[in-house]
């Protein structure tokens, strides 16, 4: 019979875009696999505001419908894994996805990677220096969704009303149309 030679062991490194990671994959060569998340894997619910207002505004998340083949698949890379990059965006959403798929760590050495081009050296650069997910950003995207969805979901059914259906409205529009009601009084 056939010997099966036992698998090498390797390093993920998740990204955010499946085209960075075919590049990245590139930089680092054996020893390493990059997967991509292709953006948020879990979020809100669309179908309702998703905030437990009752329990300080507790987020109520769920896996993006759809994704959950996506997810399947990078819990199996990871538990596969060595070592697990998360090398998400350098910003808030970034973080915020990187702390969502910190869950499908499986138990394992789990860093997070930070670059703001990709070379080969601002790469492997950041692979010898990881970090830990920054929580205060995690937090400021989470405060930041919650506002949207507390104001949205309350303003957006009123700009149907009085203005035109489909619009939406968020914490930054509600200040917009408080200011025109205000000069309006005026």
């Amino acid at each position: 019979g056939k010997k099966l030679e036992p698998k090498k062991p390797y390093n993920l490194v998740i990204v955010e875009s499946p085209a960075k990671a075919k590049t990245i994959e590139k930089f680092l060569g054996n020893g390493y696999k990059v997967a991509a998340s292709n953006g948020h894997l879990i979020d809100l619910p669309k179908s309702k505001i998703g905030v437990d207002i009752e329990n300080n505004f507790e987020p109520q998340y769920i896996v993006i419908r759809g994704r959950t083949p996506l997810l399947n698949d990078l819990k199996k890379q990871a538990n596969a894994a060595q070592t697990i990059y998360l090398a998400t965006d350098p910003d808030r959403e970034g973080e915020a996805i990187s702390w969502h798929a910190n869950a499908i760590d499986g138990g394992k050495d789990v860093r997070r990677i930070e670059f703001n081009e990709i070379t080969k050296s601002a790469v492997t650069g950041a692979i010898k220096h990881p970090r830990q997910i920054d929580l205060n950003r995690v937090n400021a995207q989470q405060a930041r969704r919650v506002l949207d969805r507390l104001v949205g979901y309350k303003l957006s059914p009123l700009l149907w009303q009085k203005v035109r259906r489909g619009l939406s409205a968020g914490r930054v529009q509600s200040v917009t149309v408080r200011l025109l009601v205000d000069r309006e009084n005026d």
